[in-house]
């Protein structure tokens, strides 16, 4: 079957920007053009491709067609940089990402900073989930913790995000005058990032096995923003999973300062991420994928063996 790559471009363009309105700005052509060539896509496939909702969301065919295009966008883009700028162009190639938002905080940016000539569409997501968006067409790579490749991808480890139990300095009397036990963390507030964020409840059931005790179910604050939650701890709002820590010789400046935050155990929670991206032979994709597992093997702890890489499982 041929496919018109206008007609591809436009539905990649609604899904991308949410709205016919808005794809049309990005187009540089009518919102009526961009329903055209929409509707044609449709009738050649003889399927609805998208909701018209708000925003607008892919149907499971348009999911199908909406990677086929982001390929073509991509490889085009590729082949139009080996021939040489054309006048009329010169715009760099956008590759859609998928991260969790402690990976964005900490790590991320100084390795898409290094890919030269990319824009880059990042999608942000708990890091058991970014990995939906592969499949759907949304993303062409994703940081994650799932190692097993969903079809259609490669999989390879990039480190462990490692966690620590912290509270600010002078409340341990308050909250935990004879340490973490499961009776305090059962009464002390706790930090939470939002209410997918296992990493706490993770350390409370250790807690409670170790103890033989039922699992604590302290009182929480949800704070949705990684340097909010750090800031939540340091304000002594609660206590909570302080990182993610940096390998050694390693430095994140959101998790700075933070000179009277003390930890709580020296247990740690490690959450092992792996880079899934597209198979699709794509200089530009190995680029990304280059600085994206240089930078995390400088930033991040590495996992030693099997069993490092189950202990968040």
């Amino acid at each position: 079957m041929h496919w018109d790559s206008g007609q591809l471009a436009a539905l990649a363009a609604v899904v991308t920007e949410g709205s016919f309105d808005a794809a049309a700005r990005a187009l540089h052509v009518t919102p009526s053009a961009v329903s055209q060539r929409v509707r044609a896509l449709e009738n050649v496939t003889g399927t609805v491709l998208v909701q018209r909702t708000r925003p607008v969301a892919p149907t499971a065919p348009g999911r199908t067609l909406l990677r086929l295009a982001r390929q073509v966008e991509l490889l085009g883009a590729e082949a139009a940089a080996e021939l040489g700028p054309a006048p009329d162009d010169g715009r760099p190639v956008t590759v859609p990402i998928a991260v969790n938002a402690d990976s964005l905080a900490t790590w991320l940016m100084p390795a898409l900073s290094a890919v030269d000539d990319v824009c880059f569409d990042v999608h942000v997501a708990d890091q058991d989930r970014t990995v939906e968006l592969l499949p759907a067409g949304v993303v062409m790579a994703a940081v994650t913790s799932q190692r097993d490749p969903v079809q259609g991808c490669t999989s390879v480890p990039l480190g462990v995000t490692r966690y620590r139990p912290a509270v600010r300095e002078d409340l341990v009397a308050r909250w935990f005058p004879e340490g973490p036990t499961p009776a305090a963390l059962a009464t002390a507030p706790v930090v939470v990032f939002d209410r997918t964020d296992d990493l706490q409840d993770r350390w409370l059931r250790d807690v409670a096995r170790r103890a033989g005790t039922t699992v604590p179910r302290p009182p929480r604050h949800h704070v949705p923003s990684t340097a909010a939650y750090l800031a939540a701890i340091r304000a002594g709002m609660g206590w909570g999973m302080w990182g993610p820590l940096p390998r050694d010789g390693a430095r994140f400046e959101v998790l700075e300062p933070a000179d009277d935050v003390t930890w709580l155990s020296e247990d740690t929670v490690d959450v092992p991420l792996h880079l899934q991206q597209w198979k699709l032979r794509s200089a530009v994709l190995e680029r990304v994928t280059a600085a994206l597992r240089d930078e995390a093997g400088r930033a991040l702890p590495q996992a030693t063996g099997p069993d490092d890489l189950a202990r968040a499982r």
